[in-house]
C-alpha cells in the first residue's frame, strides 16, 4: 500500500507532514512541471472529468488535494454556485488564490487549508466531490475516502482522477522506465526539491488501481463504482456514488 512510500526517506515527520513540506515546497513550479511531465495530456484527464460532474448538474462541489486550484477552476464551468478547494499544503493554496483571482472567481471558489482525512465539514454537504492526483498522498486511503464518504450527498457523485500502471507491452514497459528514469530526472532540473518528483513516480507505482481500487471504493461503501482508463492505461478515472 501507498501509505508506506514517503518523499523524504528517514525523515521522522509522518507522511501527512512529509506531503505537506513537499508541496510547499515545489508550489512554485508545479503547474509548469505538471504540464511538462504528462506531455499536457492531464488538461484532457481533467476535461473528462468536468463533464462527468457537470452532467450531475451539481450546487456545491468540493475539489479535494486541489493543489494551485486547477480542478476546482475548471469546475467553474458546471452551473455551481459554491465550490471549494481542499488542500494541506499553504503553498500550494496561495498560487492557486492568485490564479483564481486574476479569474475573477473569487466569489465561486474557495480554497480552505485542511486536511483530507479531518474535513471541517458537515455530513451530506456536497453535491459532487473530485481529486486529481491526490489519493495516493493520503497517509491513510481508507479513512480518507470514508471521509469523502461523509460529507458527500446521497446521490452525489464522487470522481477521482489517479495515475495508473499500463498492464499491456509496450506500454508497461515504457511507462516504467519513464516515470523511474525521467520523470524524478525531470524533477531534479526544474525543483529545488530533488526527492519530490522521485517519490511521485514511486508512490504511483505501488498504488492501488483499476479493480483493486474499485473493491477499496466498495468496501468503504461506494455505490455505482465504474472506472475509465486513459491514454493507454497511465491514468484512470474513476467514479462512485452514495446511497
Amino acid at each position: 500500500m501507498s501509505e508506506n512510500v514517503t518523499p523524504y526517506k528517514g525523515s521522522s515527520l509522518g507522511k501527512k507532514e512529509q506531503v505537506e513540506q513537499m508541496f510547499d515546497t515545489i508550489s512554485g513550479k508545479y503547474d509548469g512541471l505538471n504540464r511538462v511531465i504528462s506531455f499536457g495530456i492531464d488538461i484532457k484527464w481533467r476535461k473528462k472529468v468536468l463533464k462527468i460532474v457537470a452532467s450531475k448538474k451539481p450546487e456545491t462541489i468540493l475539489d479535494i488535494a486541489t493543489g494551485t486550484g486547477d480542478l476546482a477552476i475548471l469546475m467553474s464551468q458546471t452551473n455551481a454556485s459554491k465550490i471549494i478547494g481542499l488542500d494541506i499544503s499553504a503553498g500550494m493554496l496561495e498560487v492557486g488564490r492568485k490564479k483564481i483571482e486574476a479569474k475573477n472567481l473569487s466569489n465561486r471558489i474557495e480554497m480552505i487549508q485542511a486536511d483530507s482525512e479531518n474535513m471541517p465539514f458537515e455530513d451530506n454537504s456536497f453535491d459532487a466531490i473530485t481529486v486529481a492526483f491526490g489519493v495516493r498522498n493520503f497517509e491513510h486511503l481508507e479513512k480518507g475516502l470514508s471521509e469523502i464518504l461523509r460529507v458527500l450527498k446521497p446521490g452525489g457523485v464522487f470522481v477521482i482522477l489517479e495515475t495508473s500502471n499500463p498492464t499491456k507491452s509496450p506500454y508497461k514497459q515504457f511507462y516504467s522506465f519513464y516515470t523511474k528514469k525521467i520523470l524524478p530526472l525531470i524533477g531534479k532540473l526544474f525543483s529545488k526539491d530533488n526527492a519530490a518528483y522521485g517519490y511521485l513516480s514511486e508512490s504511483a507505482s505501488v498504488f492501488p488501481f483499476g479493480e483493486a481500487l474499485n473493491n477499496i471504493l466498495r468496501k468503504i461503501g461506494f455505490i455505482e463504482v465504474a472506472d475509465q482508463p486513459q491514454t493507454f492505461g497511465v491514468a484512470t478515472i474513476y467514479s462512485a456514488s452514495k446511497k
